[in-house]
């Protein structure tokens, strides 16, 4: 590795040449602020022009953008100094960001991004004036159509990261620059809604925008309305939100796992019941594992058989891959399993009408929001199963209106009321390989009669786009696969399409990760976590997954078919795995004919 001097702000450092002069500032410690400029380069445009500073020589002095300029063009030996605190670079700086505030909506107070405003941040530190250029404004366009997010042009600053996050996470692209010049947006191709273009609904784009063009379409005034209505209010939780809730109050990414203080906080928020979705996650493997079982002895369906939980993934299937509808389990998702419990086996034991219970998911996922507006999902006819869904950023916000503090709040168990109990295996549902893990101990239990010994199927663990395995159940080997974010996936599913895929079971989630880095979860932006080392975008989701991960070590069951509520539930009402019963209101079925682009 090639290294050279360079002197910054008077002094000499050693560095990388390969890096780029905002790259080298940052490894010797200063911190020069970008806002186009997104995680090592990921997204990198030179385009905000934040990031400007002065490179001077004997010939001269001149403003490079830091965050594209290569650092061996700087090199001290060559007479080169690199600038960042001098009047040129200072001003430089602040009338880039000034001349973004002039086109920039200005309601700061009520927008979705207050307090997470990457812009915002940099204004503070370069001393940008608010009113400095005045004039004429980009045209304004604001879409609310789709079921997860909001696109508010009038706030976006035209620095590409939703873009190009949308093509490395999905693989699809929707988003582009839209007209020239001054007219210039970001949006899907002619300016159509989300709701109007295969958009997956994932939320990757909110993650990264940084300011608040992009945010996720908020729905706690529901929740009240169903509290004037006087509904019996029922609340259930995924895996991941507990992993990161902790974080929107303060702490420390992977610091604490958060489940006590969240259903302490949704106790005092007026929920009838506090339930945990680690409960419907174990139902759905005790159905997924039995389907895929006999598909392999019975031959009921072809192989492999692509996991369903994931929201992003089955839009993603349906716009593109609607042809492998029959290799795709029919499983619903933990969460909307679990609805349609409470909707009729809950309610019918305690003497409840399902119009009459509202039921609340809270995700770390934009697109469930859309998934449980799914008419395939209604166990009861004109009934969902699941009424309304919050994502994390959204529980915290409902916590901080209802004046809880988090640092007081005790540490309070679920409700142990039917749906109350639940094993290891629900609990890493919320990371990628977790479902396959998940549905490997039970299906090792199904066919040989035994437990797995270790429980542990490490080998489809890991935070890689891609992960393959060959699992001996037996003496009998079984390939699986498992693919998060739908890039990653594709070349998977183009195998199966072509006949020639190996595998006999595949997991899919949409976001990179799994659900520990869904589109819902707690942002995280560098230059606003002060606390966090300058890796934090490399280690955030390990350190999510290893809440989860904790709470499966130390779960006394650790196997879905060993939950006891499940096992009653079934003896009690829905008879064998995979029952007729089951079917009716654990399955689900998906469109083979839906547009990409809809007039």
């Amino acid at each position: 590795m090639e290294k050279i001097n360079v002197k910054i702000e008077g002094r000499i450092y050693e560095v990388d040449a390969s890096l780029t002069v905002l790259e080298a500032c940052r490894a010797v410690g200063f911190r020069i602020p970008t806002l186009c400029y997104w995680n090592h380069g990921h997204n990198s445009l030179a385009s905000c022009r934040v990031c400007l500073v002065e490179v001077a020589s004997a010939r001269g002095s001149r403003l490079c953008a830091s965050c594209v300029y290569p650092v061996k063009d700087c090199a001290a030996d060559k007479g080169f100094e690199i600038k960042i605190s001098s009047p040129m670079a200072v001003e430089a700086r602040k009338t880039s960001v000034e001349l973004l505030l002039s086109n920039h909506s200005k309601d700061c107070q009520t927008c979705a991004k207050n307090g997470h405003c990457e812009l915002l941040h940099v204004a503070n530190i370069t001393g940008a004036e608010d009113s400095k250029y005045l004039g004429s404004r980009t045209p304004v366009s604001k879409d609310e159509l789709a079921p997860g997010l909001i696109r508010d042009s009038s706030k976006c600053i035209l620095c590409g990261r939703c873009i190009e996050r949308c093509k490395e996470a999905t693989g699809i692209g929707i988003l582009g620059f839209e007209n020239r010049g001054f007219k210039t947006v970001v949006s899907p191709i002619a300016g159509r809604s989300f709701a109007k273009v295969p958009c997956l609904q994932c939320g990757q784009c909110i993650e990264v925008c940084p300011t608040g063009a992009l945010s996720e379409k908020r729905d706690i005034g529901r929740i009240d309305e169903a509290k004037k209505a006087h509904k019996f209010l029922v609340v259930q939780t995924a895996p991941a939100v507990r992993a990161a809730i902790s974080e929107e109050f303060g702490r420390k990414i992977g610091e604490e796992n958060g489940e006590g203080k969240m259903v302490a906080a949704l106790h005092r928020l007026g929920f009838d019941r506090v339930f945990d979705v680690n409960f419907g996650a174990d139902l759905t493997i005790t159905e997924e594992s039995q389907e895929l079982i006999n598909r392999l002895s019975k031959k009921t369906g072809p192989l492999p058989q692509i996991t369903s939980c994931s929201p992003g993934w089955v839009n993603f299937m349906e716009f593109f891959y609607p042809d492998l509808i029959p290799h795709v389990s029919t499983c619903k998702s933990p969460h909307e399993m679990q609805g349609a419990i409470t909707k009729t086996y809950f309610a019918e034991k305690h003497g409840l009408k399902p119009e009459d219970i509202y039921v609340v998911s809270i995700m770390p996922c934009t697109a469930k929001k859309g998934e449980a507006e799914r008419p395939e999902n209604q166990a009861i006819k004109g009934i969902p199963d699941v009424d309304c869904v919050l994502t994390t950023r959204e529980l915290a916000l409902l916590i901080k209106r209802s004046g809880i503090l988090w640092d007081d709040l005790p540490e309070e168990k679920f409700d142990d009321d039917l749906l109350g109990e639940y094993t290891g295996a629900g609990a890493i549902f919320g990371v990628t390989g977790g479902v396959m893990e998940a549905a490997l101990r039970t299906a090792y239990h199904t066919l040989t009669g035994k437990e797995h010994e270790p429980v542990e199927f490490t080998e489809v663990r890991g935070l890689q786009g891609v992960k393959t395995a060959e699992i001996d159940i037996d003496g009998t080997k079984v390939k699986v696969a498992v693919a998060s974010g739908t890039k990653n996936a594709k070349p998977l599913l183009d195998e199966v399409r072509a006949g020639k895929s190996p595998y006999a079971f595949i997991e899919i989630m949409g976001c990179p990760g799994g659900c520990i880095n869904g589109g819902g979860q707690p942002f995280v932006k560098p230059s606003l976590l002060d606390r966090e080392g300058a890796d934090i975008l490399e280690t955030y989701r390990a350190k999510r997954a290893a809440i989860l991960y904790s709470i499966d070590e130390r779960k006394s069951i650790r196997q879905s078919h060993n939950n006891p509520d499940v096992i009653r539930l079934y003896a009690d009402y829905l008879g064998s795995y995979g029952s007729e019963k089951a079917e009716e209101l654990l399955h689900t079925s998906y469109r083979s004919n839906r547009e990409r682009y809809p007039k």
